[in-house]
């Protein structure tokens, strides 16, 4: 056994074990277990490492199982047949079991960060301790084998008792190292339910300005994962800790006295951000969204909500099949959603039952609210003698709205009928 284990190792027993403590057992995938076994069976520690015995011990399944060991790239490939260089000059390497991919990654010293996000260089070390010293929060700096348990050298287990994100070692340091960090530290207390250390947090308030160093797709990857948590409203906490204005320009000039996210939103993303940016103009919402490269369905349809959830959609057929016209059908669901859930809307809890209960009368009866479905085409309208070009558009809609107005008119010949009658044809 390694020094470190001797020394850190909470040495727990299988349960057919005689010793007096019991042993932890985490219940790993076969592939991640039959790769740890192989590769002591080949002289070199491996362990589960990070966010899998993290989740672990939270009773959660953990969606990847990421593995670390002593043995290089080149013997890890050696030993394993099928493998995939997808992060070789990091010590990583792709095991294939099957259809299951595993990330084998050798222990490694991250070399001087000149960027505050990336080390300029690593090297690989034979001692698991100073692979985890290198980890972000304690948490997420615990390995385990089911040859030696639990290794614990930063009490992240204590820390998930205590319900706490702490960095490893100085936090000032970690956070000059990757100031990524910072949001990754409000993110897990998002997901996790979790506070902030005072001293982590002292320490990522006064390094906010390194996030000036983070991409903008990194920084919005995270805020994003922060809002789908169980826990969207602590995205206040990037205001309260001063954050907001590094994030970008016009994220920092959001409201944040009116910042308010509801776990009751449904967890998807245009419906958690127009949440966030309702009471900005739609103009600002794309700009926040734009600056942080989200893409570009997201931010229409986070710019549909914004222009509606504070509008009344109308208690009647006739308005409802008109408000759905106007947007894609899931937009209008998030949007009934987005009402749903937020109090300072114009429509009464009652209202909003029963535009709910009509909305499914009209798609149960299938009427029409879009030119997919109108009865005429615009070929039918060239069939008839109009030319082709914007005429044609105009017509149509006029003939949507009709429509709208009463479905019952959607038929062909009562259509072509009323732009006879208008001149139209």
């Amino acid at each position: 056994m390694a020094a470190a284990e001797k020394t850190y190792c909470r040495q727990v027993q299988t349960p057919d074990s005689s010793d007096t403590q019991q042993r932890l057992c985490l219940s790993m995938p076969k592939q991640a277990e039959y790769i740890i076994k192989r590769l002591e069976a080949n002289g070199f520690e491996a362990y589960v490492v990070g966010g899998c015995v993290r989740d672990s011990l939270l009773g959660r399944i953990p969606g990847d199982w990421d593995i670390t060991t002593q043995a290089s790239p080149q013997e890890v490939k050696a030993i394993f047949g099928r493998t995939v260089d997808t992060g070789i000059a990091h010590g990583t390497v792709t095991v294939m079991r099957g259809n299951e991919a595993y990330e084998v990654t050798t222990y490694r010293i991250d070399g001087e960060y000149e960027d505050g996000r990336h080390p300029k260089n690593v090297s690989f070390t034979s001692c698991l301790e100073e692979d985890l010293m290198r980890r972000d929060f304690t948490i997420n700096a615990m390995a385990y084998s089911q040859r030696t348990g639990l290794i614990d050298i930063f009490e992240g287990e204590q820390d998930l008792k205590e319900k706490r994100i702490r960095c490893v070692g100085n936090p000032y340091d970690r956070f000059k190292e990757d100031a990524l960090r910072i949001l990754r530290a409000l993110r897990f207390s998002a997901q996790l339910g979790f506070a902030v250390d005072p001293g982590t947090r002292e320490a990522l308030r006064s390094l906010a300005p390194n996030l000036g160093c983070v991409s903008k797709e990194r920084i919005q990857t995270e805020l994003t994962k922060l809002l789908l948590s169980d826990n969207p409203d602590y995205i206040r906490m990037v205001f309260e800790d001063g954050l907001a204005p590094w994030i970008s320009e016009n994220f920092g000039q959001i409201k944040r006295d009116r910042i308010q996210v509801s776990k009751s939103i449904p967890a998807r993303a245009p419906l958690r951000w127009a949440a966030v940016l309702r009471y900005e103009t739609e103009e600002t919402a794309r700009n926040v969204l734009k600056e942080l490269k989200m893409d570009n369905d997201t931010i229409a349809r986070v710019k549909i909500l914004v222009h509606w959830w504070k509008r009344a959609i109308g208690s009647d057929e006739k308005e409802i099949r008109k408000t759905m016209s106007e947007m894609p059908e899931d937009a209008y669901d998030d949007l009934l959603a987005m009402k749903q859930s937020c109090q300072d809307i114009p429509e009464s809890p009652k209202e909003l039952e029963t535009i709910s209960r009509l909305t499914e009368l009209i798609r149960r009866r299938g009427d029409c609210i879009s030119l997919k479905t109108l009865a005429v085409t615009g070929n039918d309208l060239i069939e008839q003698g109009m030319k082709p070009g914007k005429t044609i558009g105009k017509a149509l809609g006029i003939l949507l709205d009709t429509v709208l107005e009463d479905p019952e008119n959607n038929k062909k010949e009562k259509l072509l009928a009323q732009l006879y009658h208008k001149g139209c044809l």
